[in-house]
C-alpha cells in the first residue's frame, strides 16, 4: 500500500481543494469523510476512485477496505487534519467521481419531489433530505442559492441518505414549469391569506414541496408560481418553526 506522510504533498493540495466549489469542478471530483459515507457510497455504485485512511482506521476497516478494488492509500494524522472538515477528523476519505446529472427532460416528474429555495444551512439541508429520504420521496432538488450537496458540511449532514435518492440542482422556476406541464401540484410553504393549513391537503403519491430560506422564506417570484401554498399552525407562543422540522411534519403529511 502506498503511503502519503507529507501534507505538502502534490496529491494531497489537490484533494484538499475538493472542499471548494472551484477545486470540485476543476478536478470533476468530491472528497467524503468517515467510513461510513465512504461505504454507502461504494455500495451506492458511486464511482469511489481512491480511499485514504489512516493506519488506526485502516485497521478498524481492514476487511472492507481490503475488498475495495480501487486505489487505497495510507495517510497520516498531519495529511488527515489537512483533508478533513472537522477539528478532530475521522482519518479516512473517499475520493469520488462527481456524478453525471441527469437530463431535465430524462425524468418521471410523477414522484414526489423536495425544494430547497436558497437554503443555507448544511445542518437544516441535511435534516431535510435524510426527512425526505425517510418519507419515501423519490428526489431533492437544490435551487440556486441553497448551499451545494457536495459542500463537506452538507455531506456529513446528510449522512449517506444522498445516495438513497436523487439529488439535482437548477432553477426552481424551470423544475416547477416542468412538474405544472406534468399536472403534479407544487406547493410552496407560506403564511398568508391564500395559504391553507397544510392539513386540509390530502395524501398524494405525485407532488412537489418547496421549502424556503430559513430568514426570508420563499423568493416572491416561486410563491407566485405553485399551485397552492401552506402552512402549519402554531398553537403555542413559538414564533416560528425551524425550516426542517416544518419540512419533516408537512413530508410525511403529503406522501401517500
Amino acid at each position: 500500500m502506498e503511503k502519503i506522510v507529507s501534507a505538502k504533498n502534490e496529491r494531497v493540495k489537490k484533494w484538499s481543494k475538493l472542499k471548494t466549489k472551484k477545486g470540485r469542478v476543476n478536478s470533476n471530483q468530491y472528497i467524503l469523510e468517515s467510513w461510513h459515507l465512504v461505504s454507502e457510497a461504494i455500495n451506492a455504485n458511486q464511482n469511489v476512485e481512491v480511499i485514504l485512511t489512516t493506519s488506526k482506521q485502516y485497521e478498524l476497516h481492514q476487511t472492507e477496505v481490503d475488498s475495495f478494488d480501487g486505489e487505497i492509500i495510507e495517510i497520516t494524522d498531519d495529511v488527515s487534519k489537512v483533508l478533513g472538515s472537522t477539528s478532530t477528523p475521522q482519518g479516512i476519505f473517499g475520493i469520488v467521481e462527481l456524478p453525471k446529472e441527469d437530463h431535465f427532460d430524462s425524468l418521471d416528474m410523477n414522484g414526489s419531489w423536495l425544494l430547497l429555495d436558497q437554503i443555507q444551512d448544511p445542518g437544516n439541508i441535511g435534516t431535510m433530505v435524510r426527512t425526505a429520504d425517510a418519507a419515501g420521496f423519490d428526489g431533492v432538488i437544490f435551487g440556486e442559492g441553497t448551499s451545494s450537496q457536495f459542500n463537506p458540511k452538507v455531506l456529513r449532514s446528510m449522512q449517506g441518505s444522498q445516495f438513497h435518492l436523487k439529488l439535482l440542482e437548477g432553477d426552481l422556476l424551470d423544475w416547477i414549469h416542468k412538474f405544472k406541464e406534468n399536472d403534479v401540484p407544487v406547493y410552496g410553504t407560506e403564511l398568508n391569506p391564500e395559504a391553507v393549513s397544510y392539513d386540509q391537503i390530502e395524501k398524494q403519491d405525485a407532488f412537489a414541496l418547496v421549502m424556503g430560506n430559513e430568514g426570508n422564506g420563499m423568493q416572491d417570484k416561486i410563491l407566485d408560481q405553485t399551485t397552492k401554498n401552506l402552512y402549519i399552525p402554531i398553537k403555542g407562543k413559538a414564533e416560528s418553526l425551524n425550516v426542517a422540522i416544518a419540512a419533516g411534519i408537512a413530508m410525511f403529511h403529503l406522501k401517500k
